[in-house]
């Protein structure tokens, strides 16, 4: 099947005009979502390859896939020997590969829509040095040859509540109106699905995992298109869509209506005439202002950029990043319910889990050290999809649960090392009480998004491995506990979380901290917490939310993790050098971390204080949501610990 997906690709590259060189499959949809719906998986169609972030590239010899240190061991284990792996950070890049590899004056083909204007832009400026081109192609060839591509669904697009996004449109809209009448722009086109969705507080479930909609918008100083497909309106929607001001209109026409907007010709149906570009009096003389078009390089779409009028664009970070990253007071508490939630449905899963391992295979348990030298003799098993089914069941419990917030990361023994390990029914591994289980996993709730990492063993770790678990919850503690000035990005506090670790020559190859949308996006930007020069960009501001979560993984044997998610606040400090004011941060999860995987000799006094007292509030915030077995189990998990 790979043989022939490629060899059909390379003919269709050989007939186009001009025939092309090479081929980029990106990951990406056409508003560069980390998560695409099952139509939209383009290059894990033509690789096999099924993580979140990669990209192909097809030439006449070879093909290559680049992705990063999530999915090194991943990638190794889906790619067939037709496909060469390209390491993020170790290879050269891929716009460095092609521009130094391919010949001069090469085509390099790609479909317009699914690459950002700072990537294709980066690229032409590599392929400038030996006249190399980007060919724009006019039709995704891939989708030439996917002939079992799924179709397009009308999922239904719902209403958000003012109950749980905290803001109405109309107070948005006009604060992106303020934005752009600042920036002397009258009109912003929006590609990002979740920035869609947060400004019309609608929801949707066009994308596994993310609760969006397949939509654009576009916003002018007296205007707000939908673009979407009209199927998935009710009556109710559509009415609320009118009562709001927001005129929709069909998903395929953001392209035409681009170009009309390049010209200020882009007319309502209430008008049926084009608006004015606003102008400016200055004494007697009239300057045109505000006849700039703001477009967000990093999430708009090459395709839709070349129709405007490069001269009048404004490129810099959508406005409206930076507004849903900063929590709305509404949307705190419900972040913080959900979480409390959330945790409750990872302490019942620990207790069950706990309890199916002693029973199935003769664990010692969550408490116990001790080896297990032979399984019970029944028949029952426990599998990483099966036991991550049941955590889904306990999720599935609890109010306003509307899914999981991304593909469960159930992962036993050497598969934990595997970062971003997603588990499949038929070659999944059995739970093993002598290995380190790792599980990442969150929910989607109408009052909040969720993402939680813990890291247990059922028999008798070793003394390795509780060394390296504690070295990540010493890392762990010691960003959750930082303070740090305003002004602060996520790129100076990565070092905190692995300080420890680098203190015994360990590290680990992703970023430590992502933004948290509010039933959106798992992933959220524009801040995080990385090595990575991105985490540069934005401070961290109070009512943002971050993960915290370290790691270590050894290739062949295990992998560790933990992770909570906290929200950034004004901290209360003794002194305030330079009057600029103190951040720290706030704790919104709740479980336990496991204390017989905790080398004490290794915390200090402050560490130990630490986890008593988060512990101790576990059990406080939990307790309403648990039965009395549950609850006593926790209790268990949660006694102080000492030197």
């Amino acid at each position: 099947m790979a043989d022939e997906i490629l060899a059909s690709l390379r003919s269709l590259m050989a007939s186009h005009s001009p025939p092309l060189d090479a081929l980029v499959v990106p990951s990406e949809d056409y508003h560069q979502s980390e998560y695409v719906s099952a139509r939209d998986k383009r290059r894990e169609f033509v690789s096999g390859f099924t993580g979140s972030s990669g990209l192909a590239l097809i030439t006449a010899n070879e093909a290559l896939l680049w992705t990063d240190g999530r999915y090194f061991l991943q990638a190794e284990h889906q790619l067939s020997n037709k496909w060469k792996l390209m390491r993020i950070g170790e290879d050269p890049a891929v716009d460095v590969w092609m521009a130094d590899t391919l010949p001069s004056d090469a085509a390099i083909g790609v479909d317009p829509w699914c690459i950002s204007v700072d990537t294709a832009q980066k690229w032409e400026r590599a392929f400038a040095k030996k006249q190399q081109k980007l060919i724009q192609t006019t039709t995704n060839l891939v989708d030439e040859v996917w002939t079992s591509r799924p179709q397009a669904e009308a999922n239904p697009v719902v209403v958000q509540p003012i109950e749980f996004s905290g803001r109405s449109v109309q107070d948005k809209l006009k604060n992106l109106r303020d934005d752009l009448m600042q920036e002397k722009a009258y009109a912003v086109v929006l590609t990002a699905l979740d920035e869609v969705a947060w400004l019309y507080n609608v929801r949707g479930s066009d994308v596994s995992y993310s609760p969006v909609v397949h939509a654009y918008a576009i916003v002018t100083i007296n205007a707000a298109f939908f673009y979407v497909d009209k199927q998935k309106l009710s009556a109710e929607v559509s009415s609320y869509m009118e009562t709001n001001g927001i005129e929709v209109r069909d998903y395929g026409e953001v392209s035409s209506d681009v170009t009309l907007l390049a010209s200020a010709q882009l007319s309502t149906i209430s008008t049926k005439t084009a608006y004015d570009i606003p102008e400016k009096v200055n004494g007697a003389a009239e300057e045109k202002s505000n006849d700039l078009i703001w477009v967000d390089p990093g999430t708009c779409c090459f395709a839709l950029y070349s129709k405007l009028n490069l001269d009048k664009v404004f490129l810099q970070s959508s406005p409206l990043a930076l507004a849903k990253a900063l929590k709305n007071p509404v949307e705190i508490e419900g972040l913080k319910n959900a979480h409390i939630r959330d945790g409750a449905a990872v302490v019942q899963y620990l207790f069950w889990l706990d309890k199916q391992m002693q029973e199935i295979y003769g664990a010692s348990g969550y408490f116990v050290e001790s080896e297990v030298s032979k399984k019970n003799q029944v028949t029952a098993k426990l599998t990483e999809v099966s036991v991550s089914d049941k955590l889904e069941e306990f999720r599935a419990s609890k109010e306003h649960f509307r899914g999981l917030s991304f593909p469960t990361i159930s992962s036993v023994g050497p598969n934990g090392a595997i970062i971003h390990y997603s588990p499949e029914a038929e070659t999944c591994a059995e739970l093993d009480p002598n290995s380190m289980y790792l599980c990442d996993s969150g929910a989607q709730y109408l009052d909040g998004t969720t993402d939680i990492t813990r890291t247990v063993h059922f028999g008798k770790p070793t003394a390795h491995e509780k060394a390296c678990y504690t070295a990540v919850l010493k890392g762990h503690i010691g960003l959750g506990n930082a303070r740090f000035p305003n002004g602060t990005t996520g790129h100076v506090l990565d070092v905190l979380a692995r300080a420890p670790l680098w203190k015994d020559g360990l590290d680990y190859r992703h970023g430590t901290g992502h933004g948290i949308g509010c039933y959106l996006n798992v992933h959220e930007g524009p801040h995080q917490i990385s090595f990575r020069p991105a985490a540069r960009n934005v401070p961290l501001q109070p009512s943002m939310t971050v993960t915290d979560e370290p790691g270590y993984y050894e290739d062949g044997k295990f992998g560790i993790r933990l992770e909570n998610v906290l929200i950034v606040k004004e901290a209360n400090t003794k002194f305030n050098f330079g009057d600029k004011g103190y951040l720290s941060f706030e704790h919104i999860t709740w479980a336990p971390y496991q204390k017989k995987l905790i080398d004490t000799k290794l915390l200090v006094a402050e560490e130990m204080e630490w986890l008593n007292e988060y512990h101790s509030r576990c059990r406080d915030i939990l307790a309403p949501y648990l039965n009395s077995t549950e609850m006593e189990w926790l209790k268990n998990a949660t006694q102080p610990i000492a030197a």
